[in-house]
């Protein structure tokens, strides 16, 4: 289930560390997530009440590259 984002919004939103774009994904807790496309340091945020967490003391590192 992906995150409900107006599409202007959504443009506009990058990874606050390395500007890279984000996309929906899934947490180990099966939770919504924005997962950073950086190719060299890609990080996961959380979505708490619809809301992206976007800050590096929030971010999990993605063992695995979103696909």
């Amino acid at each position: 289930m992906g995150v409900q984002i107006d599409a202007w919004v959504r443009e506009s939103l990058r990874c606050p560390v390395t500007g890279a774009t984000l996309v929906d994904g899934t947490g180990p807790d099966q939770g919504p997530e924005l997962w950073s496309t950086d190719p060299d340091r890609p990080l996961a945020y959380p979505v708490r009440d619809g809301i992206p967490v976007l800050l590096e003391a929030e971010a999990r590192p993605l063992t695995a590259q979103p696909h």
